[in-house]
């Protein structure tokens, strides 16, 4: 019987590895932006195209590389950074994994080329699927540049998986922002497809916040300071009326490494708690100082999950620290115990006793006296009154009394107008009664049929109905619109207006009015028929969140997606408590529609039992 145990050929090693390493076109990015900052640089430009599809360059100008190191860099567990075990415990750099640059070269097209300061020349390597091509003296600047083309050109199953250039976009600039966020002393730019994305300077870590998420995030910023033995705080937190229903704007920098940690995140929850809405998340961006040993950052391939000696202390310090700072800036209510001096009695007052006010009354006076009556002004208020005689008002009243005398009690004279009379089109015993409906838990809506019961999910169902009804205004180009009184100013980040500015013309078919679309600021002007002034930035933020995480590869569109996404904001909640009116043209509009069993997101809207299922359950 043969051997079946055997050594793997280093090209599908090399593959194999690449799998840990690189999923998407934003892994690569990741990768090169960490080893151009390890290499000292203080200028680094991504260039991408076709949302890193087709090409994935980084340009640094830091130490750059000698021809022997050039070429050793492509190498698999070659690295420049760990000389023994004990050096995985006490890592201070970024790109250490010796199989970065060997994955990629094993299913990419890559070129590179590299010169230090000493050096007069520098080299350019050509690799293709861990091939080397060619290795050439080449002239040019001090540092590095990588140019990565038509990634996973020899595993199409790997590229078919890849989605759309919207969404690989988003993932690419997810990283290029946490490698920003934690090196503000270096300069950054971003391209895509010849367009600047953004252009960052050395900066403090404010600016470069502000320069990231836009200029109206520095209102939204409370500093957070604390430095401990554990642990050292900086950063940011924002504002509680500036939470978001989305995750976007939170970051955990340990050691200037992006992590994600739903514990500590636990910890800036609790900190905020009773100060955010249901559903709401806070916005943070905060540096974490810890001693290397008490760390491992090796349990996750991309190293955004990392483990903690002693988590337990850092949440509570990190939660104290949050607190602090919301409290401290008067974000948060907080006990003062110090007094207030207006609330004190005026010292020329001090020790006099009180007295209780008195009023004066004059219980002489009459209104309706024939005589001319004076009264004494002064506490009393009262000045000389001279009052008309009584038979003057009595004269009113002559002759009212003979009428009513000469009337009596006879009533024959006295007609009333009345509807006239017509015959009923149905007798009453025909007239068939509306079905009863009742709300349950606030959620469901039970109605009768002839076979059962039906309980409509109140929530799918009137997303079904306004799905249905904003897809019809997109396709037909013909929306109401309602003038606002005063025109909303929303902001948003580059990445997120530009979304919007793209969707701007199915945006405007349901009813959007945009007086203005920039960079700085969208103006809205007019609004879909029904929808408040408060829900235009929440469904404009769900809409974004759509359209960055929901969009499928194949067959989009951006109407149906719009339509979804806007029924989505705007469907009663769960909760929310309908009249019997409201119940019951709910359940009409739902089975007036062309799908009414499911809601946009395919699920069910509403189920029935049968007499037969309920009687089941008393066996």
């Amino acid at each position: 019987m043969t051997d079946i145990i055997q050594l793997l050929p280093d090209h599908v090693a090399n593959q194999i590895a690449a799998g840990e390493v690189v999923q998407r076109p934003a892994s690569v990015v990741k990768e090169l932006l960490e080893n151009a900052i390890d290499a000292g640089s203080t200028e680094i430009k991504l260039i991408i195209k076709d949302a890193g599809k087709t090409l994935v360059q980084v340009i640094d100008n830091g130490k750059g590389m000698s021809v022997t190191d050039a070429r050793l860099s492509f190498e698999r567990h070659a690295t420049s950074k760990i000389k023994s075990a004990e050096d995985l415990f006490q890592i201070n750099t970024k790109g250490f994994r010796g199989e970065a640059l060997a994955s990629i070269a094993a299913i990419a097209h890559v070129e590179l080329k590299t010169k230090r300061p000493e050096d007069e020349l520098g080299t350019a390597i050509v690799i293709e699927g861990s091939k080397v091509k060619s290795q050439d003296v080449s002239v040019t600047p001090t540092g590095t540049s990588v140019a990565v083309k038509n990634l996973f050109f020899n595993i199409p199953a790997r590229r078919n998986f890849l989605k759309s250039d919207t969404v690989e976009l988003r993932h690419i600039t997810d990283e290029f922002h946490r490698v920003a966020l934690a090196h503000p002393n270096i300069a950054f730019m971003f391209y895509h497809n010849g367009s600047e994305l953004f252009h960052l300077p050395q900066e403090n870590y404010r600016q470069r916040v502000v320069h990231i998420f836009g200029n109206k995030t520095n209102e939204k910023l409370v500093p957070v300071e604390e430095d401990t033995e554990v642990l050292k705080i900086s950063g940011f937190v924002g504002k509680p009326e500036y939470s978001k229903k989305t995750r976007s704007e939170q970051f955990f920098f340990v050691n200037q490494r992006f992590i994600k940690s739903p514990y500590l995140n636990h910890a800036i929850g609790a900190a905020f708690e009773g100060l955010l809405k249901t559903g709401y998340h806070p916005s943070y961006f905060l540096n974490l100082t810890v001693d290397p040993k008490t760390i491992d950052i090796n349990i996750h391939p991309t190293k955004t999950e990392i483990k903690f000696d002693d988590e337990h202390t850092l949440y509570a310090i990190l939660r104290s620290a949050v607190k602090h700072s919301l409290g401290q800036f008067n974000i948060a209510p907080v006990l003062d115990f110090e007094h207030q001096s207006s609330f004190n009695t005026p010292y020329s007052y001090k020790d006099k006793a009180g007295k209780a006010p008195t009023i004066e009354v004059d219980r002489s006076f009459n209104p309706f006296s024939e005589d001319t009556q004076t009264h004494k002004s002064g506490t009393s208020g009262f000045s000389k009154v001279k009052k008309a005689p009584a038979a003057h008002w009595e004269s009113l009243y002559v002759g009212l009394e003979s009428k009513e005398n000469n009337s009596g009690n006879d009533f024959s004279e006295v007609t009333f107008e009345s509807d006239p009379e017509t015959a009923k089109m149905f007798d009453d015993t025909h007239v068939e009664s509306r079905k009863p409906t009742f709300q349950l838990q606030q959620k469901y809506i039970v109605s009768t049929l002839k076979s059962g019961m039906l309980i409509i999910d109140q929530n799918r169902a009137h997303q079904r109905v306004l799905y249905e009804n904003f897809l019809k205004h997109v396709t037909i180009k013909e929306a109401t619109s309602q003038q606002l009184l005063f025109p909303l100013q929303l902001h948003f980040t580059p990445n997120e207006t530009k979304i919007i500015k793209d969707l701007k013309s199915e945006l405007e078919y349901t009813g959007f009015v945009f007086s203005e679309a920039n960079e700085k600021e969208i103006t809205i002007t007019g609004v879909p028929v029904g929808v408040p002034d408060s829900e235009v930035s929440i469904i404009l933020e769900q809409l974004i969140s759509d359209v960055e995480n929901d969009v499928p590869d194949a067959n989009f569109s951006a109407s149906d997606l719009l339509a979804k996404s806007m029924a989505k904001s705007l469907a009663i909640k769960t909760g929310q408590t309908l009249n019997q009116m409201e119940q019951e043209h709910l359940i009409n509009s739902l089975f007036a529609c062309k799908e009414p069993n499911m809601s946009p997101a395919n699920k069910p809207t509403f189920i029935t039992m049968s007499a037969d299922d309920i009687e089941t359950k008393f066996l």
